[in-house]
């Protein structure tokens, strides 16, 4: 049976072959997100966005590392699996690792040819970056097959591109005709997100796939009545993680209701892993406030309904029966209004989703000082 495209399926199938297939001669970016989960690593994809594009170097999107307990090695999962490869392409060249290693790298990056990129010597006393040491970086590169011939230092070069003389000696050092795929040990950026690149959110926009299922349960938990997303990170681990807050300080995602320098308020434990009845309190505000009677909850531990039930008995609070983490933010970043945790990196992703959207949010126990407070 013979189909006839239409002509513009059939140009656009050749744009995107053209793109996977033609050699960029300013060069390739590529690393391991290999720092913690889906929060830390989409931080640092944004950073290393930026570094990228400052370079003027594709980048090569890798694969997001996932962990699946008790299964021993991380599993990695296309970058496309979640997200738009061409919303990425709206700000920068971009290419999957998938794409770039079956397409191109037999030709510009080959075996036996290739160097990867750390400041300097491993702390585990192995010759040069030992890039494939331990879970998830061994793993992460033995997906595609990679194994590195050289290790290059770059000290003392940083990855603080906002400055164009740095970006000049990144350069000047690695020309792309000598050092065509710069492939980093881990991610070429800083932890947390730089608030230079908070807006580089806009481009990562979910897949089709993902929108479907996220509008699939929104409509059967809500009928696509309005409705607000929390999320609960109430997990014992985050709890000692919290213990150790010192007044003022910042950690993990904090930056993003204190402030970079602190200006909106100080961190406190209540902040970062709220009391029960701080979150009942809160929730049972911003409904009435917002007018709104569904509730979303997104949670890695305990879900708290039978309290928040108690307490508003005629709101309809909902949470997925699976355990996908990406669906949970995709709905979270669809809701009408949105409360998170001011710590954690899961709920920053969701925030800064809703800021590039216009959409209102706030945070747990927190409060932004006024100026006459400061």
């Amino acid at each position: 049976m013979n189909v006839k495209l239409p002509p513009m399926v059939i140009w656009l199938t050749m744009i995107s072959s053209m793109s996977s297939n033609t050699i960029d001669p300013k060069g390739y970016v590529v690393y391991c997100p290999c720092m913690g989960r889906f929060g830390n690593q989409a931080d640092h994809f944004l950073g290393s966005l930026a570094f990228a594009k400052d370079l003027d170097r594709t980048i090569i999107l890798p694969p997001w590392v996932e962990y699946n307990f008790p299964k021993p090695t991380s599993d990695q999962i296309p970058f496309d699996t979640y997200f738009r490869v061409d919303a990425v392409q709206k700000f920068h060249r971009a290419i999957t690792m998938e794409k770039f290693m079956k397409n191109l790298a037999p030709k510009i990056w080959p075996v036996g040819n290739r160097t990867v990129f750390c400041y300097s010597k491993s702390y585990t006393g192995e010759p040069g970056c030992d890039a494939k040491h331990g879970n998830p970086f061994g793993p992460f590169w033995d997906t595609f097959d990679i194994d590195f011939d050289a290790s290059e230092f770059y000290e003392p070069l940083s990855f603080d591109t906002s400055n164009r003389f740095e970006v000049k000696r990144w350069q000047e050092k690695y020309p792309p005709d000598r050092f065509p795929v710069l492939a980093f040990k881990g991610a070429p950026a800083h932890f947390p997100v730089e608030q230079r690149n908070l807006l580089l959110q806009k481009y990562v926009v979910w897949s089709d796939k993902m929108i479907k299922k996220a509008d699939d349960l929104i409509s059967k938990s809500f009928n696509n009545e309005k409705y607000m997303g929390i999320h609960l990170r109430l997990g014992s681990d985050f709890s000692n993680a919290c213990k150790h807050i010192e007044s003022g300080s910042a950690l993990f995602a904090s930056p993003q209701c204190i402030g970079y320098r602190g200006e909106n308020g100080k961190l406190t434990y209540e902040m970062c892993y709220p009391s029960d009845d701080t979150i009942v309190k809160q929730v049972k505000r911003a409904v009435k406030e917002k007018g709104i009677n569904n509730v979303f909850i997104a949670t890695d531990s305990r879900d708290l309904i039978p309290k928040l039930k108690k307490a508003m008995p005629k709101v309809n609070f909902a949470k997925q029966d699976g355990k996908s983490p990406h669906l949970d933010l995709a709905v979270l970043g669809k809701s009408d209004h949105f409360i998170g945790c001011c710590v954690s990196t899961f709920s920053a992703f969701v925030k800064r989703e809703r800021d590039v959207s216009g959409k209102s949010s706030e945070f747990w126990a927190f409060q932004k000082l006024k100026k006459d407070e400061l």
